[in-house]
């Protein structure tokens, strides 16, 4: 009978901890890469050191009484950051293949020191900014790495 009982109590406690939801902490690495010509542009990596609430910024609105939310931009800017220098992908020469693959190697580091520390790649965005119509002096590449561990 005890057999039985201690078998019954190890099949509850399992099938709570498959019902339990895991909850985790994210963290997101910005990569900004400039293509902007003749180097005249700024490449970052950027990732915050402080926290925020999105309630404290947050209105709800329901086509009533809708109150914007007042925050002030100071409270909402972040002055705690890493922020990691990269190489632009064009100089005066034009396009510079070295600068793209010193990048690579800055960003690899950091995503290889995120995943010693616990953090695990959850999703990758990207995204270009260019016009590209005549006399176009403004690009950029922006791509954000979520990462994310168990709390």
């Amino acid at each position: 009978m005890k057999k039985q009982l201690l078998l019954f109590a190890l099949v509850i406690l399992g099938l709570q901890s498959t019902f339990a939801q895991d909850v985790y902490e994210f963290q997101i690495v910005t990569v900004i890469e400039s293509i902007v010509p003749n180097g005249l542009g700024r490449s970052r990596m950027l990732t915050t050191n402080e926290t925020r609430d999105y309630k404290e910024f947050t209105s709800t609105r329901t086509g009533e009484k809708d109150k914007r939310n007042k925050s002030d931009r100071g409270e909402i800017r972040v002055k705690g950051f890493d922020e990691t220098k990269l190489l632009n992908f064009y100089n005066l020469g034009g396009i510079r293949f070295q600068n793209i693959v010193a990048n690579d190697a800055i960003v690899t580091s950091k995503l290889n020191t995120m995943s010693s520390e616990g953090w695990e790649l959850a999703f990758v965005n990207s995204g270009v900014e260019s016009y590209g119509g005549k006399g176009d002096g403004n690009g950029i590449y922006v791509t954000r790495y979520t990462f994310k561990r168990k709390k």
